[in-house]
């Protein structure tokens, strides 16, 4: 079994680990698709003609709320459940018959799922070991990995003996045990501390690039996927949003859904002009995408970056709160008619914005999406605290 490439040394840049490591992605990694999956459980509809491809090489993330269909289109595509209808395509074959054992796939669960009798090497060796490969070369292929994954000095230790990160890195270590051709990850730092996910999630992706290997990467945690993945799929109530670049997602969604979902988003009234621009907050700005007919009241979204904050006693809103972030301080403002906004600012322009002082508030022209006004409803009257009220 040949060795495994080194780790890239552009690890600390990631734009040029992208690039160096895209030139090999179209002659190792595998193209997947999904084509038009339906999945329902009794009268639950979680993929809903899913239309979906991982090109080579990429780091695809599934991201939407929970049952919106992305850990079933996961368990379809690793061969754990058949679709009801649809096909499942990996280079152009049709996996959707083949077995679970026989798909050539990789995957790393939430919940790590190491064998506690093992040592770390016997566990990254066990797939290679139901295959037939000898003592010596799957013992060889298991210090590779663990060296590849940071832990080379870690296989005689048992699971109990190590950090739940350092049992994700073995678990990815035996992922890729057996070469895949695809390797799923289903929410695999969810269990860790914050600390111990950046850690981890930077060494998946410096690995990734560096195999070259088509990942398909499921994650409820935006900041995961964002920062992550070369093209990121939001999926709502098992149909495809939208799949597009972390930038291109969060600066142009394609939906109010994503818009919403993807990040914060502030939802404040507007009144269309019927010349393809709304009025919001005393300022004029362009419609992005649908554009209802005629003039009238709307909703219309604006990230909190995009709107300025000023100091001025004659302004129409108040600030409500101020929450220094570092670099950036997001403030809290309470416009006209019970409106809440949040304003995300430099902090060296925040300095003077104390709950109490009133501000101007200007919208940075860009365009914006436009969404009906959302109608209000009455809280549950027997709601107790802690209970959860969908929106």
């Amino acid at each position: 079994m040949s060795a495994l490439p080194a780790p890239s040394t552009t690890a600390g840049h990631p734009e040029a680990a992208r690039t160096a490591a895209s030139e090999g992605r179209a002659a190792t990694g595998a193209r997947v698709e999904f084509r038009s999956l339906r999945r329902a459980f009794g009268p639950t509809v979680a993929l809903d003609g899913l239309d979906l491809t991982a090109e080579p090489g990429e780091l695809l993330a599934l991201l939407g709320p929970s049952g919106c269909g992305k850990t079933t289109a996961l368990r379809v595509l690793a061969g754990f459940e058949q679709p009801d209808s649809g096909e499942v395509l990996v280079d152009g074959e049709d996996i959707t018959p083949v077995p679970a054992n026989r798909r050539d796939a990789g995957m790393v669960f939430q919940s790590y799922s190491l064998f506690p009798h093992l040592n770390a090497r016997d566990n990254v060796a066990f797939g290679p070991r139901m295959r037939g490969v000898s003592t010596a070369e799957r013992h060889a292929t298991a210090g590779e990995l663990l060296e590849l994954v940071g832990l080379p000095d870690h296989g005689s230790r048992f699971p109990h003996q190590m950090s739940g990160g350092q049992q994700q890195r073995v678990a990815l270590a035996r992922a890729l045990a057996l070469r895949p051709r695809v390797l799923l990850l289903d929410e695999p730092l969810s269990a860790l501390d914050a600390k111990v996910r950046l850690t981890l999630r930077e060494e998946i992706r410096r690995l990734q690039l560096s195999l070259g290997i088509t990942t398909i990467f499921v994650t409820h945690d935006q900041e995961e996927a964002l920062s992550m993945a070369d093209r990121v799929a939001v999926l709502n109530a098992g149909r495809l949003e939208q799949c597009a670049p972390p930038a291109e997602l969060y600066e142009r969604p394609a939906t109010p859904f994503v818009a919403e979902f993807v990040g914060t988003m502030n939802r404040l009234p507007g009144r269309l002009t019927g010349d393809g621009s709304v009025q919001v907050a005393g300022a004029s700005l362009p419609v992005d995408g649908d554009i209802p007919a005629g003039r009238g009241a709307v909703d219309v979204l604006i990230r909190p970056e995009s709107i300025g904050v000023t100091a001025d006693p004659e302004g129409i809103a108040t600030v409500v709160s101020a929450s220094f972030l570092g670099s950036v301080t997001r403030v809290l403002l309470d416009l006209p008619d019970g409106v809440a906004a949040k304003a995300d600012l430099p902090s060296r322009d925040a300095t003077e914005l104390a709950p109490g002082v009133r501000v101007r508030v200007t919208p940075v022209r860009r365009p914006v999406l436009v969404v009906p006004v959302r109608e209000t409803t009455a809280a549950p009257e027997a709601a107790a605290p802690g209970d959860k009220v969908d929106a």
